[in-house]
């Protein structure tokens, strides 16, 4: 065998364990018994000791140095085993199962502060937690901390461009925020009961209209909503509100859209560094455009609000204000639950606190201060309950530190390829009125999903669009459709 072979054929191994080590995740969050948390905290660990000594073998170095790709997919995949390797070889293997096993365990306590509203109980765990993300970015760092951890979720991407992108988005967002709060319209609101069965059965039908295959997936219940698997297994999660159906079904859309771009890449590439969705970004992007700008247009709500009849009844809202419904804005608490104007201000809240806890200018224990104060100066409510502010998302105590920035990047990318889908597919919108979104789908397989990890995430993005990703066309989107939905 030649060395590329060589390499191809270990690096398939380690893509498989990893599979495994995510698949014992998922069922943490979904069917695990609570009091096997330790447990799994340690098989958790152990698994990723034998990662990272794979991800370490000195073998690697030397495939690299004698392996020579012969088209696009082979170079892309040397390249990317080149960078994890680089990563990996800077990261003891005693921080990396430590990370580890904390991890799978402060996710349990997480969860039971969380829905004791109880933050003093998980503090010492966040504190770690972030002791050890402060040494691990110290590791792979080439002089700053944070930009090697958001490396992590978005190559190529420093906190610097991030910044800069941001600090544009902000004055649009606010102050078309300002217009719509001020309209003298305002959307309907739901004011009823709807039965969890019949909300999960719903969401079941939404999937399948955004084409999710159930033969390669299931649908789950969790506390945070997430998508977890590759190849052939890709697996989803929801929740359930009785007073706020928009939840579930919302919910269910976004990890659709995860879910479909891992099943749509290449078979060819599975067991590789490219048979995954390139970045966080880029996968944010479909599960922004399946939920937004496909799921919450005037057409699929259109679709929506007849099974929604069906399945609930006359619950109060007409079809004629049922879009406006769908989108109504309001200055809530949750991330998950926040309308497209304040997402991205919720987004840019948790980059600000997040860079201040790695570089050490916020510690831990001011973090709940920090949140609230931070809070009621962006969106005017005062945070009265941890788990409406900083306890709210899972990220932090699991140690994903660097993510939160690339759902920002996803509602941009998004904002770009959903221009371009409306040049490319212009009468998508007849399908989802239909219920399904397959032109638009396809569309999507064809010019984004297929590719999995062959190229950078910016590449990606332009390759999909025929154009260079920014900010315009998300803000353009944003103010046609509010200005229209709130008659400005």
């Amino acid at each position: 065998m030649t060395a590329l072979q060589d390499l191809i054929a270990f690096q398939r191994e380690t893509e498989a364990l990893a599979s495994v080590a995510e698949r014992l995740g998922w069922d943490q969050e979904t069917v695990m018994p609570r009091g096997a948390a330790d447990q799994r905290a340690e098989e958790i660990g152990a698994l990723e000791g034998v990662l990272h000594a794979r991800r370490t073998d000195p073998r690697i170095e030397d495939w690299l140095a004698r392996a020579e790709a012969d088209t696009p997919a082979e170079a892309r995949i040397l390249d990317m085993v080149a960078r994890s390797y680089n990563r990996n070889t800077r990261v003891p293997a005693r921080l990396a199962a430590e990370l580890a096993r904390l991890t799978s365990r402060s996710q349990g306590l997480w969860a039971e502060a969380r829905a004791a509203e109880d933050p003093a109980a998980f503090l010492p765990t966040l504190r770690e937690v972030v002791r050890l993300k402060r040494e691990e970015a110290n590791c792979i760092s080439d002089g700053n901390s944070y930009d090697a951890l958001l490396d992590d979720y978005e190559p190529g991407v420093t906190q610097k461009q991030i910044a800069a992108v941001f600090d544009r988005m902000r004055p649009r967002l606010v102050a078309l925020r300002e217009k719509v709060l001020g309209a003298s319209y305002a959307p309907p609101v739901l004011n009823h009961v709807f039965p969890e069965a019949a909300q999960l059965r719903l969401a079941r039908k939404c999937a399948m209209a955004f084409g999710y295959d159930w033969n390669h997936g299931r649908m789950d219940r969790a506390v945070h909503p997430f998508c977890s698997g590759s190849g052939r297994d890709v697996r989803i999660t929801t929740r359930v509100v009785e007073s706020d159906p928009f939840n579930c079904l919302y919910s269910t859309i976004h990890e659709t859209g995860h879910a479909v771009y891992e099943l749509g890449i290449d078979p060819d590439y599975l067991f590789t560094p490219i048979g995954h969705g390139v970045s966080m970004g880029v996968h944010e992007s479909q599960s922004r455009i399946f939920e937004n700008q496909l799921g919450r247009s005037p057409a699929f709500t259109g679709w929506l609000h007849t099974r929604m009849v069906d399945a609930f009844g006359d619950f109060g809202v007409g079809a004629e204000d049922f879009h406006a419904c769908v989108n109504r804005v309001s200055p809530g608490f949750i991330r998950t639950e926040a309308d497209e104007l304040h997402y991205n201000l919720h987004i840019m809240m948790r980059f600000d606190l997040e860079r201040a806890l790695i570089a050490g200018t916020l510690e831990v224990e001011d973090l709940e201060e920090a949140w609230n104060t931070r809070f009621a100066q962006d969106f005017g409510v005062k945070v009265t309950q941890p788990s409406q502010g900083f306890l709210q998302d899972v990220h932090w105590p699991v140690g994903l530190f660097g993510y939160f920035p690339t759902y920002a990047l996803g509602n941009i990318y998004a904002g770009c390829l959903f221009k371009a889908l409306g040049e490319a597919v212009p009468d998508y919108a007849e399908a989802l009125a239909e219920g399904t979104a397959a032109p638009a789908v396809e569309w999507l397989r064809e010019n984004l999903h297929r590719h999995g990890g062959l190229r950078p995430p910016v590449e990606t993005i332009t390759a999909a669009c025929g154009f260079a990703p920014s900010e315009g066309p998300l803000l353009d989107y944003l103010e046609a459709k509010f200005t229209a939905i709130y008659r400005l």
